[in-house]
């Protein structure tokens, strides 16, 4: 074959398979199924919420360690200079957790996707949306699945937008802001199921949980926080249809996810009215509850009610944590929380069936104890009264949103929380309340700390106080197998010894720590990326180039 021929044959041969080179390329930047896992995700990804199904938030890697941890320095930090001031809360706070895919990292406030490059914090993209109401209370973050990313905007619109460019492909209405819905979580992907849930106290309205189709933003199924008549399971512990269906239970945080089980595991909101519970006698299932349904029909499989009769605004959407350990010398599958009701509860996943039960800010001292199930059982006398009734802890809650973490070198749970005293008041006192009804406050002797728990006794294993002087602990907790825990103090990013609770290192921020740190390894180099009110840092060790 002649020289001219060859060339010209290689041309036909490109100009052939080039078609076929894009089409691969352009998978590649998508998000492989397979990074989706319940435990061990890729070492070079970030790929949901909680960087796996198991809301554990522990990496696996160990560059970044106890004896090189001097060494961590910034790397670089990304500033939101595009968005000002926003409705209601002031400048910009990245609450989102980056996902990281690719190399490229993906996070949210309200309204707003930036999309930047992770080696270099370079500005990649950024969709802006122009919401029409709903709270700018917080964002979480996004979802993914193949080529495409799912946001969920303040006023409940379902969007999602092209993973490469920002632009977008549809929007659903999921929820209506009218109602006072809003919604902030991180779509959590499940199969071809994308899982959304709802926010909103104010108008009595009844929340629920979604799964959309992620092609088409389509209605899979909807499973809703309260039964649907009465004579359905579940609708005994409430007096009539009218409380029912204005009964609350709002699903505004991402759960996790067994895969070999099946079983999607969700946290759900207080009952309402909030604080004026007297219309609505009852434990008020399913709100304030951690319920597990099949993500394919969305129908319950089992619940476990973290504070029956909830009247004090004690939301119980903090994460299920999942794990496996060996209890009595027997391998369990298990799931943790610390509740915002001040107790701390592990669970048999596969059944619900509760181990343990112990509260740990106060005494929990507005249960009278525990039932069959190992759910507290509601003091009256300290339900919201007139003239205030007092508890042994913060009047809205012992710990809240931001997510905790789970090592499996120590067999601790870790969080941050709040201890102190508080007060619940009652405002309306008809027979039918409406909205909140009633208030929290007049806390004293309040502090935060980082708790360290024992998961077969529900004992505090260790805890760090911060003391009552100024800042407090804040964000997440990340934990990993270098030996070390992340966390927010005080403005400083600080890294712990989680076995004992030694601060270990600590780097001073702009702001305090908004967000759930993370950590992931590209080049062979670990990263440790954290947001602080309206900048992200990406932290590596000194030496590594």
């Amino acid at each position: 074959m002649k020289l001219r021929e060859m060339k010209l044959c290689r041309l036909l041969l490109i100009a052939l398979f080039a078609p076929v080179a894009q089409h691969t390329a352009m998978q590649a930047q998508g998000l492989d199924p397979g990074a989706l896992t319940l435990f061990h995700q890729p070492k070079d990804a970030w790929p949901t919420y909680n960087g796996d199904y198991s809301g554990r938030r522990f990496s696996e890697l160990d560059q970044i360690s106890q004896s090189t941890i001097d060494l961590v320095k910034i790397e670089w930090m990304y500033r939101i200079t595009s968005v000002g001031p926003q409705r209601g809360v002031g400048g910009p706070a990245i609450k989102s957790t980056p996902l990281l895919v690719n190399g490229i990292l993906y996070f949210t406030i309200p309204d707003h996707i930036f999309a930047i490059n992770a080696r270099t914090g370079e500005h990649l993209w950024q969709y802006d949306f122009e919401d029409k109401g709903g709270h700018l209370v917080g964002q979480r973050g996004v979802g993914m699945y193949g080529d495409w990313l799912y946001f969920i905007s303040p006023d409940g619109w379902f969007i999602s937008v092209n993973a490469q460019n920002g632009k977008e492909r549809w929007k659903k209405k999921i929820a209506d802001e009218k109602l006072q819905y809003f919604t902030t979580m991180a779509p959590l992907i499940v199969k071809n199921h994308v899982i959304v849930g709802v926010g909103g106290d104010a108008m009595d309205v009844r929340g629920y949980l979604e799964a959309r189709d992620p092609e088409t933003g389509e209605l899979q199924w909807r499973w809703y926080t309260t039964p649907e008549k009465m004579g359905d399971p579940g609708s005994e512990t409430w007096p009539n249809l009218e409380a029912m269906h204005h009964g609350g239970g709002m699903t505004w945080l991402p759960g996790t996810y067994d895969p070999d089980l099946n079983l999607l595991y969700w946290g759900t909101g207080n009952a309402n009215p909030v604080f004026a519970g007297q219309g609505r006698k009852g434990t008020n299932l399913w709100t304030a509850s951690t319920v597990a349904l099949n993500p394919d029909t969305g129908k319950l499989v089992w619940y476990f009610q973290a504070s029956p009769h909830d009247t004090h605004d004690w939301d119980n959407v903090e994460t299920p944590v999942l794990f496996d350990a060996a209890i009595n010398g027997q391998p369990r599958k298990l799931l943790g929380q610390a509740a915002r009701a001040g107790w701390f509860f592990v669970l048999d996943r596969t059944n619900g069936k509760n181990l343990v039960s112990k509260p740990f800010a106060g005494t929990g001292n507005w249960a009278l104890g525990v039932d069959a199930k190992g759910q507290p059982i509601p003091n009256p006398e300290k339900e919201p009264k007139v003239n205030g009734a007092m508890i042994d802890m913060p009047a809205m809650g012992a710990t809240n949103w931001p997510p905790p973490s789970y090592d499996p070198q120590t067999e601790l749970f870790y969080f941050n929380g709040t201890t102190g005293y508080g007060m619940a008041y009652l405002y309306d006192t008809s027979d039918k309340p409406e909205g909140y009804g009633g208030g929290g406050g007049g806390n004293f002797d309040s502090r935060s700390a980082l708790f360290a728990m024992d998961i077969r006794t529900g004992a505090i294993k260790w805890k760090h106080d911060h003391g009552s002087a100024g800042g407090g602990m804040s964000g997440g907790v990340l934990t990993t197998a270098g030996k070390l825990l992340f966390t927010g103090d005080s403005g400083d990013l600080v890294a712990f010894d989680p076995a004992t609770g030694k601060p270990m290192w600590r780097q001073r921020l702009t702001q305090a720590v908004s967000n759930g740190p993370s950590s992931w390894m590209l080049d062979g180099k670990q990263y440790l990326i954290v947001g602080a009110g309206d900048t992200l840092y990406a932290l590596t060790l000194a030496r590594k180039r």
